[in-house]
């Protein structure tokens, strides 16, 4: 009954005891080397934190390019007292076909509003990450147009990834706010006002709470608030819309996202998202992702850092030219096990 019942101990007893324990021999070898790689793993990560802290302090010696007086102009530092009221931060990867319009609307708006809001000043920064089109050729025409003072372009030289564009934009603006988008302009750059809206509330709140009524008041620069732009609202209607393994997909990827980051924000890959000076400086210097999961890595900044962060509906429009592949997704789950390993190192 006993053999009938339990086959895998009746072979296990039959084996010879040479081949038992060449068995056991080969099942340890696994488990020190899954071990030992475990181990360098987590170095590895730790050792990363380690290096991006210390490189992220150091003031960069980086220029920006003024293609009409050919001089250079040196980039400002996230460390330096802000010079505009808000920085727009745009990475670009082969974007020469979309940024056109999307440039043009962003700066008619921020012309527009400038010239009715004296105090509201402004810069539009376009990094460019190592675009093997002609990207940093369009970049430059609105740098001509529009003046290096109100247009930048940021040169990366090889492709780092979406994040690593963003975070060396944002290290090198000038705004009390900083705001990143896409340089499709699938969302309308009129909602960068729900946003500071936003920040503006939040940052009023935080301030009646902590400061007596007889203080001085804190600038928006230093506060301590993120707030990110959301698609969630129309989520019925992307599902609707979407191929059935998109959505698929993507309902996974918010399940390990919600796993990894917790709960909070449901939409972290809005690429709409407002910071202050001060929390970006805090965000940015501590990041380390580089590709498609750093907003992910910003929410949990931001829990870890205990930055208040809002989430607000914007308007979006699917713009055809995604650079997200199915190798994109696999890339994604990799930097979302590399959040969570973080976690427990910290």
């Amino acid at each position: 009954m006993a053999a009938a019942g339990w086959p895998l101990s009746s072979s296990v007893a039959d084996l010879h005891p040479a081949s038992l324990s060449l068995t056991l021999l080969l099942a340890s070898l696994v488990v020190v080397v899954v071990l030992g790689a475990a181990a360098f793993f987590f170095e590895h990560i730790r050792k990363i934190g380690c290096t991006h802290s210390l490189e992220r302090t150091e003031v960069s010696a980086a220029f920006f390019e003024d293609p009409n007086s050919l001089n250079k102009v040196r980039c400002p530092s996230i460390y330096d007292p802000a010079e505009k009221y808000i920085s727009l931060i745009i990475p670009a990867y082969n974007e020469e076909h979309r940024l056109p319009e999307a440039l043009t609307e962003t700066l008619n708006y921020l012309k527009q509003r400038s010239a009715v809001e004296k105090s509201f000043t402004y810069e539009v920064l376009i990094v460019d990450d190592g675009s093997t089109d002609h990207t940093s050729k369009v970049a430059f025409e609105f740098v001509r147009k529009h003046k290096i003072d109100n247009v930048r372009v940021l040169l990366l030289g090889r492709n780092h990834g979406k994040g690593e564009a963003v975070r060396k934009g944002m290290l090198h603006s000038r705004g009390e706010l900083l705001l990143m988008l896409d340089a499709d302009g699938a969302t309308k750059v009129t909602d960068l006002e729900k946003l500071e809206a936003q920040v503006r509330a939040l940052a009023k709140k935080a301030e009646s709470s902590l400061a007596p009524s007889n203080s001085p008041s804190q600038r928006l620069s230093d506060a301590e608030i993120a707030v990110f732009g959301s698609r969630a609202h129309l989520e019925k209607q992307a599902l609707a819309t979407r191929k059935w393994y998109r959505n698929f997909l993507m309902k996974g990827f918010h399940l390990v996202v919600l796993l990894t980051a917790g709960s909070g924000i449901r939409d972290t890959q809005c690429g709409f998202k407002m910071f202050t000076r001060a929390a970006a400086r805090k965000l940015f210097t501590n990041i380390r992702l580089k590709r498609w999961c750093f907003d992910v890595e910003l929410v949990y900044l931001c829990k870890h850092l205990r930055i208040p962060m809002a989430e607000v509906s914007v308007n979006w429009t699917e713009i055809p030219g995604s650079k997200v592949r199915m190798t994109s997704i696999l890339h994604m789950v990799f930097e979302l096990l590399l959040i969570k390993s973080a976690m427990y190192l910290l």
